[in-house]
């Protein structure tokens, strides 16, 4: 396949491919909440982002020789900003429920235009900023309601924060994507994403027992690295070089409904009325932000 062909069909289901992106992740939530409770956090995404590498480096392997220093600086930067905002997500899932995790993760869509402000000098107009009050708003209601009544819990801090460096990461493959191959651009990023992990898994984490790897274990792990790293992670870069951002914007939000709906049907969770009124309008706020309610004004 022609290059120009490759360009075209990628483009033509980057829109659909963002949407499976999505229900891959909320599904994951689930399965990461599972699997954190077993593994140390650093030891959970080391394993799952060097076999994910692995598996693209081989499926792939044809498109290595593209390879140059730029392919090397925005793989690193990619990857650094994804295992950051992995880290502090999966930290705060050890300390919150998988829904509210999912929730707060999908914030980042609200920062990314005040992060473009601060690199590209581009303003945030009134509909960002209308978009950081409701996302505000939404946060306290999901923060003070159902079992866990306080303002904020440290799980919920920590999912908050690794959702700026989601945003970040969202910032940089805009940026590197350009004019470059995605995929080697994300084998590279899962590549640097595991040496960051195996770091922080041999100084910060003790070694898990190798009696845990259970078939339970196995399965969830072979889950994460085939479709929630392999799979919706290439989805989304794809979805971000092909497809115009407020559009993958708002697509990539449906991962926090997804979330809260597989919790609730696997997980055994049960939200409360103020709670889903604090998602929506977390929900609204991405919408806000991202399309600006051009849908409701009427066109001349």
């Amino acid at each position: 396949m022609s290059e120009k062909t490759e360009n075209s069909v990628l483009a033509r289901f980057a829109s659909p491919l963002i949407v499976l992106a999505t229900i891959i992740w909320g599904s994951s939530f689930v399965v990461m909440k599972s699997s954190v409770n077993v593994l140390p956090t650093f030891w959970l995404l080391a394993i799952r982002f060097s076999f994910a590498a692995i598996v693209l480096a081989v499926v792939f392997w044809k498109r290595w020789k593209l390879l140059d220093r730029q392919y090397l600086v925005g793989g690193t930067v990619m990857g650094l900003c994804l295992f950051v905002a992995y880290a502090f997500q999966t930290f705060g899932l050890e300390q919150t429920t998988s829904g509210k995790n999912a929730f707060f993760t999908a914030v980042y869509c609200v920062i990314v235009p005040f992060l473009y402000w601060a690199i590209a000098r581009r303003r945030p107009d009134r509909y960002n900023v209308l978009a950081a009050f409701l996302c505000i708003a939404g946060i306290a209601l999901v923060s003070v309601t159902g079992e866990n009544a306080t303002a904020f819990n440290m799980g919920d801090v920590l999912t908050l924060i690794g959702g700026f460096f989601f945003a970040c990461h969202i910032v940089a493959v805009s940026k590197y994507s350009e004019g470059r191959d995605i995929f080697l651009l994300t084998t590279l990023q899962f590549a640097s994403f595991a040496i960051f992990s195996w770091i922080g898994a041999l100084f910060a984490s003790p070694a898990p027992d190798p009696a845990a790897f259970d078939s339970s274990l196995i399965f969830g792990l072979a889950y994460l690295v085939i479709f929630a790293s392999c799979g919706a992670l290439l989805f989304q870069n794809i979805g971000q070089k092909y497809t115009a951002p407020s559009t993958a914007a708002v697509l990539l939000s449906l991962e926090a409904p997804f979330g809260v709906f597989f919790s609730i049907l696997f997980a055994d969770e049960r939200p409360t009325p103020l709670m889903f009124v604090g998602f929506a309008l977390i929900f609204i706020a991405v919408v806000c932000s991202e399309t600006k309610f051009s849908f409701l004004r009427k066109k001349g």
